[in-house]
C-alpha cells in the first residue's frame, strides 16, 4: 500500500490505492471520517481527528501542502513538511490512514478546473489573499470526491474557511456532513497554528494579546455594546499591539455579512488577522446574541 517513507500507520499516495482501501471499508459498512490538513500537525489537528473518531469507524487524514492556495511571495516553499512525525502523532490518537498525494496526483498536467464561490468568501481573508478560497474550495472538493467520507471535520480557527466549505457542500449537494472543531489554545490563549513556530520568544509573547483583544471584543458585543464602537476599540488595541493589522471585525456568524450599527441582533463572530514580525496570524471568537 506504500510507495513512500516508512510511517507509523498505513499510508496511501495515489487516488487508486485510496479508493481501494475505502472500497474495502464500505463493504464492511463502516462509517468513514476525514480530516484534511497540510501537515505540520499540532494538538489542534489531533483534536479534529479525535472528534471524527467519536462517530466514525475509520478516520482518514490527508496531508497535502496545496500550492493553489498560496500566492507568490507567501510561504509555500518554507511551509513545514513533517510527514513521518505527523504520522506518529496520528497513530497515537487512533487515526487509521494517511493520504499524502503529491501535486502531480492532485493537479495532473493540463488541469484547468476550479471551484469558485462568492457569498462567504467576500472580504476578510479574500482582501489580502484573493486567490485563497478558490484554492481551498477546489482542493477540498477534489479531496471529498477522492475520499468520499461520511463526515469531515474542520477547525473553527479558520472560521471563514469553515463557512466556505459548508456553503460549497450545500450548494453542490455533496454527500458529506461537515463538523466544526473548537479552537485549541495554548495556556495563554494563543490559538494553535503551524505558523506559530515562526515566532521568536518576544513575538510569541506579543501574539498572545490577540486572543485577549478578541475576547474583550466579543464580551462587549454580548453585553450590548454598539457594534461600530466595539469594533473601533478592538481595532485600536490591535494596532497598538501588533506590527500590522489586516482586519479586526464583527460579522454575522452564519453568512459573514457585515453587521449594522447598534447592539447585535443575531449571533456574531469577531475575527482578526494580524502580523507579529513576519508571521501572519488569524483568530476568532464567538459573540452569541444574549
Amino acid at each position: 500500500m506504500s510507495n513512500g517513507p516508512e510511517l507509523a500507520l498505513p499510508a496511501v499516495y495515489n487516488i487508486a490505492d485510496l479508493r481501494d482501501q475505502v472500497r474495502q471499508w464500505r463493504k464492511d459498512d463502516l462509517r468513514i471520517g476525514f480530516v484534511p490538513t497540510m501537515g505540520a500537525l499540532h494538538d489542534g489537528h489531533l483534536a479534529l481527528v479525535t472528534q471524527a473518531l467519536e462517530t466514525c469507524d475509520r478516520v482518514i487524514v490527508s496531508i497535502f501542502v496545496n500550492p493553489t492556495q498560496f500566492a507568490p511571495g507567501e510561504d509555500f516553499d518554507a511551509y513545514p513538511r513533517t510527514l513521518e512525525a505527523d504520522a506518529t502523532k496520528l497513530a497515537d490518537v487512533g487515526a487509521h490512514l494517511v493520504y499524502s498525494p503529491d501535486a502531480g496526483e492532485m493537479y495532473p498536467e493540463g488541469y484547468v478546473t476550479t471551484v469558485h464561490l462568492t457569498g462567504p468568501t467576500h472580504g476578510l481573508e479574500s482582501v489580502s489573499r484573493p486567490h485563497f478560497f478558490n484554492g481551498v474550495a477546489t482542493v477540498v472538493c477534489k479531496l471529498f470526491n477522492q475520499v468520499q467520507p461520511d463526515l469531515a471535520v474542520f477547525g473553527e480557527k479558520d472560521y471563514q474557511q469553515l463557512m466556505v466549505i459548508r456553503r460549497m457542500v450545500r450548494d453542490l449537494n455533496l454527500p458529506v456532513e461537515i463538523e466544526g472543531g473548537q479552537t485549541v489554545r495554548e495556556a495563554d490563549g494563543l490559538a494553535l497554528s503551524s505558523r506559530n513556530v515562526y515566532l521568536n520568544a518576544t513575538e510569541r509573547e506579543r501574539a498572545s494579546r490577540l486572543n485577549v483583544i478578541l475576547q474583550e471584543f466579543a464580551d462587549a458585543l454580548k453585553s450590548g455594546a454598539n457594534v461600530a464602537d466595539a469594533q473601533h476599540q478592538a481595532q485600536l488595541k490591535a494596532q497598538s499591539a501588533f506590527d500590522s493589522v489586516d482586519y479586526v471585525v464583527a460579522r454575522d456568524a452564519e453568512s459573514l455579512e457585515a453587521l449594522p450599527s447598534g447592539p447585535i441582533e443575531r449571533d456574531a463572530r469577531v475575527l482578526a488577522a494580524i502580523r507579529v514580525g513576519k508571521t501572519r496570524l488569524i483568530d476568532n471568537r464567538a459573540a452569541p446574541k444574549a
